[in-house]
């Protein structure tokens, strides 16, 4: 008797937690075949990336690869990329994967199942913005984070010579005042801090240019206003210029253009304003929501196919008060928990459980100048407001939870003990 096949596409912080669950309840004990698809080989927490792009985290150290991880965990892993999904026959396909020089390593292929979780993560929204494409990085993928950051050493190398006959300024822009951009503009300050100590660069933080702009009329407008203050402050006190309440109308070879006329000249430009879910789901026959989510129950089940889930930021899910999930990795996480339990309902005959997202606070990490934020106080909802030392552990606590999730508590224990030494045996920024 065959057992029942469950396949996830993508391995991001939810896709990867998912299928760890899966693989070592199910699929360790023959309950069900587990199957991963991711198109790269391997997994990094995407809330880092920015700390990849500036050489604050090496990649190569914290990445995880998907053959070694489905082997201790009970699951399988497929490598490629959705191009194709056939829901009455239940099968998807999966494009070929080539190699840098474009020749082909894996051929295309079809998969079967008979339940698929889409867990395909969100990517950069340009919104039309001419001349984001052509002019702009953006931090989406570990491999988007690697060429920043070569962008960014080569560019302070360039002018750290320019030094010698003159005092140059290196300007940065940055198109967005989520975490992301917020994050990015700290960590941009601390990277040329530690290039000048290990003698990189004789430029310091007084070179550096960076204009962070925002179309609303605050950072972080999504966050409480007193953290959005904080935070506002710091970075001014960096020296960051916080552009509110500026629209950009489009991006050239060496200048950001705004709607209030404003021509800011940069070197280095990142585009990290607003999220969508990957294109390709317009083609996959689709209930889909505002920026090319998919529409689910509660239950995380498209309303289109009971057999078909989605979670994550590729996913709309309402909740009781007729709001949506937000696009958050603590969503992706919660949202991965309650369907390790609906998935194993639904294989058992049992009624599924609603999701509703619980907000557990926010933290913003400002390199090794400041974090700050707020945690939920319980069933209270009353928020608690912290900072400095207390704000930076329990944001790195954040990443240690998806360790734990994904590697179990003893092997993180010992992740744990390995990053430490490497702070002391190692360079704090990625030199090369």
């Amino acid at each position: 008797m065959s057992v029942p096949k469950i396949v996830v596409v993508g391995g991001g912080a939810g896709g990867l937690e998912l299928v760890t669950r899966l693989g070592r309840r199910l699929g360790r004990r023959g309950r069900a075949e587990i199957v991963l698809v991711d198109r790269s080989p391997t997994h990094i927490w995407k809330p880092l990336l920015h700390e990849v792009a500036t050489g604050a985290l090496d990649s190569g150290l914290d990445e995880i690869a998907f053959p070694g991880h489905a082997r201790a965990n009970g699951y399988r892993f497929q490598r490629g990329t959705l191009c194709g999904l056939d829901r009455e026959q239940r099968r998807l396909q999966l494009a070929a994967v080539l190699d840098d020089e474009g020749q082909e390593i894996l051929p295309a292929r079809e998969l079967t199942y008979d339940r698929l979780v889409l867990s395909l993560g969100s990517v950069s929204n340009d919104f039309g913005t001419p001349g984001v494409a052509e002019h702009c990085y953006f931090l989406d993928s570990p491999e988007q984070a690697e060429a920043f950051r070569h962008a960014m050493l080569n560019t302070f190398l360039r002018y750290s010579a320019a030094g010698q006959q003159q005092s140059p300024r290196l300007r940065v822009g940055i198109v967005g005042g989520g975490a992301t951009g917020v994050e990015l503009a700290a960590q941009l300050y601390d990277a040329l801090l530690m290039l000048q100590t290990y003698g990189v660069t004789e430029l310091d933080g007084s070179h550096l240019d960076v204009h962070l702009i925002e179309a609303a009329e605050d950072v972080l407008p999504a966050l409480p206003e007193r953290i959005r203050q904080a935070v506002r402050q710091e970075l001014q006190g960096l020296g960051v210029q916080v552009h509110t309440a500026t629209r950009v109308t489009e991006i050239d070879a060496n200048a950001i253009h705004t709607a209030d006329g404003q021509r800011l000249a940069t070197d280095l430009n990142v585009w990290a304003a607003g999220i969508k879910a990957p294109d390709f789901l317009t083609q996959l026959d689709l209930t889909l929501a505002k920026g090319q989510r998919i529409t689910v129950h509660e239950t995380l089940q498209s309303i289109d196919d009971p057999n078909l889930f989605a979670f994550g930021d590729c996913a709309s899910c309402p909740q009781p008060d007729g709001s949506t999930v937000p696009p958050r990795a603590q969503a992706a996480h919660q949202q991965a928990q309650l369907l390790y339990r609906n998935l194993r309902a639904q294989l058992d005959g049992k009624p599924l459980t609603p999701f509703v997202y619980r907000d557990r606070g926010s933290l913003i990490s400002l390199a090794h100048f400041e974090a700050i934020g707020t945690l939920m106080r319980g069933a209270s909802a009353r928020r608690l407001f912290v900072e400095g030392h207390l704000a930076k552990f329990f944001y790195a606590s954040l990443y240690r939870l998806h360790q734990r999730a994904i590697h179990g508590s003893l092997k993180t224990g010992v992740i744990v003990l390995v990053d430490g030494l490497n702070r002391f045996i190692r360079p704090r920024l990625k030199l090369h």
